[in-house]
């Protein structure tokens, strides 16, 4: 039996997403049924909440989209001016719930970015195709990912969070969703 490349090709993008999918189920699972003020919660020693969580999982994943589909100028930040106090504001609106966010709103907008990371590695012509890295304290000089590492990454970022949400959720209210 011969298997042509196309084949190949489309199994596994369909398994990329499919694996992507999975880990936003069950990021997904992990706020079902709270409250704002519950996903706003911090009930361990870190500063991650629950809807945090869902709001920063769902920026990562968008902004690597666009560095998939349009290169490194999508994450472009001038780290230079960055000082404690500004990393300390970014902080808190990246992984914090804010007085104008709700939970619902969070999991409406991950929905969207979800539906558009789909769409857009179905229509990639190649996940080997990809983008020097930006330049950033954490990536390596000269790197250069594929869309293909671009989408592990997001699946290994989306597993680790669904992770901590699990243990968040599991100190707020005793709920074990993953396990």
């Amino acid at each position: 039996m011969t298997t042509d490349t196309a084949t190949i090709v489309d199994r596994e993008r369909t398994d990329l997403l499919d694996t992507l999918a999975k880990h936003r189920g069950f990021l997904r699972f992990t706020v079902e049924g709270l409250s704002d003020e519950q996903a706003a919660a911090h009930p361990t020693v870190s500063a991650l909440c629950l809807g945090g969580l869902i709001k920063h999982v769902s920026e990562v994943e968008s902004g690597w989209l666009d560095f998939i589909l349009n290169g490194p100028a999508a994450m472009t930040r001038n780290f230079d001016e960055w000082t404690a106090d500004s990393i300390a504001d970014d902080w808190k609106s990246r992984f914090q719930m804010t007085p104008d966010d709700s939970l619902a709103g969070l999991l409406e907008q991950y929905d969207e970015v979800a539906r558009r990371t789909d769409e857009g590695v179905a229509t990639l012509p190649d996940l080997d195709d990809g983008h020097p890295l930006p330049e950033a304290p954490w990536f390596e000089k000269g790197g250069y990912w594929s869309a293909r590492r671009v989408l592990l990454h997001i699946i290994a970022e989306t597993a680790q969070h669904a992770g901590h949400a699990d243990i968040i959720r599991e100190t707020l209210d005793g709920s074990k969703t993953m396990g």
